[in-house]
């Protein structure tokens, strides 16, 4: 049988680390680093900044939707990350500190290097060329790691576009997702199918990565799609997940991804909420491979589709399991069943909730000008 080697697109990443040690934080809170990243500055005169503080919010995303891995996702409406970003005359000038993380976790790392939004926001900076200008940073999670949703691409996104803000709008979005695929190369790997939705919002399609080429899908204004969403009180790590991935595939299923994948494009042009569906149930690559992984998947997924969803697929690397619709009160009913499911498939508690497209993506929420 013919087979296709199947691996992540993949790029190496070089940071910088310090001859010294770095000079020590201002307490078990705080940490900073320098604006030194691999990427390039786009700016050809630093900007100053035009706020002294801003605030920003990006979106959850569901990434690959089925056979779309590592080149298809979206964002959802109502559940992300927030950062409060301040020009900070205490931190030294070309530098981040990260000075407060609060909401659903208290794992993260401080240090910049370490942390999601750091290394968003250091990425950022360089693009800018910042070197006059110490910020701090607050990030506030209102996403679970390894929950499926994009947790990691939410805090990148978010400290990418306070960045970007502060410093008066100078990046469009694709140098944006650059920054923020830094991260998200740091902590998962380098794909785009979260931190591109979380910034750019809606659905996007990844269509290179070498060079990055970005094309959003438009889901019709007046068509009607609901995303119910539930996650269980399991985590699955990215790194994990990806490491379970087969490295050949038959090619009678690259065939079939690739079909089903071309369907939920035009489904997604066309507004039509039942191919997509049928689409994104159809992953005949990643879903197998991952769905044992979670306990009680497959049973969720068998009541979503007994409940009437018109499909139902793991969000991202999992656990949390995403299933369309076209109505919000059907998606309730659809989300207590699948609920259900966890409990007696997997005696995993879960929650559900029913969430629209986001289609703004990263934005900023308030600002404090100079």
């Amino acid at each position: 049988m013919a087979t296709l080697c199947f691996q992540s697109p993949s790029k190496p990443i070089s940071y910088f680390h310090p001859k010294s040690k770095p000079s020590p934080p201002l307490s078990t809170k705080v940490s900073f680093f320098r604006c030194r990243a691999s990427v390039q500055t786009l700016v050809a005169v630093e900007p100053e900044p035009v706020f002294t503080s801003v605030k920003t919010f990006a979106p959850a995303t569901v990434a690959n939707l089925g056979p779309g891995f590592d080149f298809l996702g979206c964002a959802v409406d109502g559940l992300g990350d927030h950062v409060t970003l301040r020009v900070d005359p205490s931190v030294r000038a070309g530098e981040v500190l990260i000075s407060e993380i609060t909401g659903t976790t208290t794992k993260l790392s401080t240090n910049p290097l370490r942390n999601c939004a750091g290394i968003a926001a250091i990425a950022t900076m360089k693009m800018l060329g910042i070197r006059s200008v110490g910020l701090s940073l607050d990030l506030h999670k209102g996403l679970p790691l390894g929950s499926g949703l994009g947790s990691s691409a939410a805090s990148a996104a978010a400290a990418a576009v306070a960045v970007n803000e502060i410093f008066g709008r100078k990046l469009g979005k694709e140098a944006l997702v650059l920054a923020g695929l830094e991260s998200e190369a740091k902590v998962s790997g380098y794909h785009a199918d979260n931190i591109a939705p979380a910034i750019m919002g809606g659905f996007v399609l990844i269509r290179n990565y070498e060079p990055l080429d970005l094309k959003p899908l438009r889901f019709p204004a007046d068509k009607e799609l609901f995303f119910v969403l539930v996650t269980p009180e399991f985590e699955a790590p990215t790194k994990k997940m990806r490491a379970a991935l087969p490295t050949e595939i038959p090619m009678v299923h690259h065939v079939w991804n690739s079909s089903q994948a071309a369907a939920l494009v035009a489904a997604v042009l066309e507004g039509d909420a039942v191919m997509l569906g049928k689409a994104l149930s159809s992953d005949k690559v990643v879903e197998p491979t991952r769905a044992p992984l979670i306990p009680g998947m497959e049973a969720v997924k068998k009541a979503a589709l007994e409940a009437g969803a018109f499909g139902c697929t793991i969000s991202g690397a999992g656990p949390t399991a995403v299933a369309v619709i076209d109505a919000a009160e059907k998606g309730e009913e659809i989300g207590e069943k699948m609920v259900e499911a966890f409990m007696k498939g997997g005696n995993l508690k879960s929650v559900a909730s029913v969430k629209k497209l986001d289609k703004i993506g990263a934005r900023l929420i308030s600002s404090i000008s100079r």
